[in-house]
């Protein structure tokens, strides 16, 4: 049943991303935690490991949620729910709609989609921010518990967005400091200040 589950969930998930895994993000969580496979720090903890692997954010979150809640053969549940809806949706295009591209109303969807596309990803910064920086899970708990920042995190993103800056004045404005990089220094900083 549990596998079922997954499946569908992770199906209608995918069905209905558009932008990509950081815009699935929010999705996810709200899926996860309503059918109580994990609470939303274990969720966060599940999104910052699938960020620093290799391959798509929002698959690698499946295939890492599915593991969790029934293995192997979760994770391939999850894993190829999440994808089916957008692997069907590539070949439609690519057999039968590339050519509707160049009429109006198409290029006008399109349009549509990417604020709500943008919007999706802010909103997704913003509650990991909130979250693993700040300390505020809800407007509730700031009421009940108070705000509780995380002042060695804090100190990890502003080395990075240094390190960055840096990085990018020194080759004249051309680079950014590579991601990979990054995520090593961040793991580094995170096993030195934690």
């Amino acid at each position: 049943m549990i596998l079922l589950e997954l499946f569908l969930s992770f199906l209608e998930i995918g069905a209905v991303s558009f932008g990509g895994g950081y815009a699935m993000i929010p999705l996810i969580m709200e899926k996860v935690t309503a059918h109580g496979w994990m609470s939303e720090e274990d969720f966060l903890n599940i999104v910052a490991v699938a960020e620093s692997t290799p391959g798509p954010i929002a698959i690698n979150a499946a295939t890492f949620i599915g593991s969790s809640q029934a293995g192997f053969l979760g994770a391939l549940c999850a894993t190829v729910g999440v994808v089916l809806p957008a692997l069907i949706i590539i070949l439609l295009i690519a057999a039968i709609v590339r050519n509707l591209i160049k009429y109006k109303p198409v290029q006008a969807f399109l349009a549509g989609l990417r604020p709500c596309i943008v919007g999706l990803i802010i909103s997704t910064g913003f509650l990991l921010l909130l979250k693993n920086l700040i300390g505020i899970s809800s407007v509730p708990g700031v009421i009940d518990s108070g705000i509780r920042p995380d002042f060695r995190g804090i100190v990890i993103l502003a080395l990075l967005v240094a390190a960055n800056f840096a990085f990018w004045l020194s080759t004249h404005k051309k680079r950014k400091f590579p991601p990979i990089l990054m995520i090593i220094f961040a793991a580094i900083l995170g096993m030195l200040l934690y």
